[in-house]
């Protein structure tokens, strides 16, 4: 359960990159050979340029994501806590069921019927950690199929006024392009602010 809240950022960044990578035409029509290979940039990115998001900067500054996340993680440490009772509760029985048996406080049958309910608790216990972890799983993908979708839906209307020919995301350490000195091509602040802008908080 624990480990769940940790690898958050990481999945969702894995998630956008693995998918995102989305290629806009300027004005529907392709680009030219000769801006492809243009390798000459100005200083701030103009129309038919390629440029990129640092995906980690963009996710850790996206309040949608923050809020998000701050409700999956209130969620999980509430059913963490919630399983860790229960499995105390289940160790007490257990404990004194062979205390019990050692010192020869029950028959054997009613230790016999006492082990096999204490069986089944344990099962049942099992179960219920699987479903909830199962559930955990699924509220997860669907928090970061809402954060990916708001991004991509931005991208699609924030490009229709810049015109990039492509827009590339980057992560960390793994890096998709080469982005070199220019840092007139890093859009992540400007998506950002733009996502951010139009997000709205939910009341608590």
């Amino acid at each position: 359960m624990k480990k769940t809240q940790l690898i958050v950022t990481a999945i969702l960044a894995i998630a956008i990159i693995g998918l995102y990578v989305l290629h806009f035409c300027c004005n529907g029509k392709p680009v030219s050979n000769s801006t492809r290979g243009n390798t000459e940039f100005v200083e701030s990115a103009a129309d038919g340029s390629i440029v990129y998001i640092q995906i980690d900067s963009l996710v850790n500054g996206y309040d949608m994501f923050h809020d998000l996340r701050t409700e999956f993680d209130a969620k999980v440490k509430k059913a963490d806590e919630n399983l860790t009772k229960k499995g105390r509760a289940f160790e007490s029985k257990a404990m004194d069921f062979q205390e019990k048996v050692q010192k020869g406080l029950i028959t054997r049958s009613q230790a016999e019927e006492l082990g096999a309910k204490l069986q089944q608790e344990q099962a049942t216990l099992q179960q219920e950690a699987e479903k909830l972890r199962a559930e955990m799983a699924e509220e997860e993908r669907v928090m970061l199929n809402k954060v990916y979708d708001a991004v991509t839906t931005f991208l699609k209307e924030y490009n229709k006024e810049h015109n990039y020919s492509l827009i590339i995301s980057t992560n960390g350490s793994t890096n998709t392009i080469m982005p070199g000195s220019s840092a007139s091509l890093d859009i992540t602040k400007d998506v950002q602010n733009g996502l951010n802008a139009i997000y709205v908080r939910p009341k608590k």
